[in-house]
């Protein structure tokens, strides 16, 4: 069986941390995750995930997830269900994160990153398999490419000319 889930999103509150009775950190948190497609009046509709992370990941993430901060996270989906205080029986279905990486600076997000010049990410927790090479602090950051489904690539460059005997077939 696989049950995988890998995330981008954005966190719609600061991140909460707790300590069950046996002293284990857990964070829970809600991740917004923008849809692929957009909506009949041109606007992207998100999906707001909850997530929880356990140990020493969620101390690390509580320290630097703040509310508006973008992050990636693997992990996998769980279900659970309880009795509520009224006799009723609740199932919840949440993402339980093994990893995380912050995919931004403090800087970044609150505007501060212009001028060219790279902002430094904060020392990031060694939790993640999102990779990890930073660029160093004397190299400056290109313009932020356009990954959209709208976006052409191609466009405004000059045409390609080929000819038959370029093709392979």
């Amino acid at each position: 069986m696989i049950n995988n889930v890998v995330l981008v999103g954005r966190l719609t509150k600061d991140v909460e941390l707790r300590y069950t009775p046996q002293n284990q950190a857990v964070a829970t948190f809600t991740l917004a995750v923008n849809r692929t497609y957009k909506n009949a009046q041109g606007e992207r509709e998100a999906d707001f995930i909850n997530v929880v992370i356990w140990r020493q990941s969620a101390e690390l993430l509580a320290n630097w997830g703040k509310k508006g901060a973008q992050i990636g996270i693997t992990g996998r989906i769980q279900t659970r269900n309880y009795e509520n205080q009224q006799g009723q029986r609740v199932y919840v279905t949440e993402v339980v994160a093994d990893n995380f990486q912050m995919l931004e600076s403090r800087v970044q997000r609150e505007g501060g990153g212009t001028g060219g010049g790279y902002a430094p990410t904060p020392p990031q927790p060694n939790t993640s398999n999102f990779g990890g090479n930073q660029p160093s602090q004397t190299q400056s950051s290109p313009a932020t490419p356009d990954f959209g489904r709208d976006s052409d690539p191609f466009s405004g460059g000059t045409p390609m000319n080929l000819s038959d005997d370029d093709l392979p077939f």
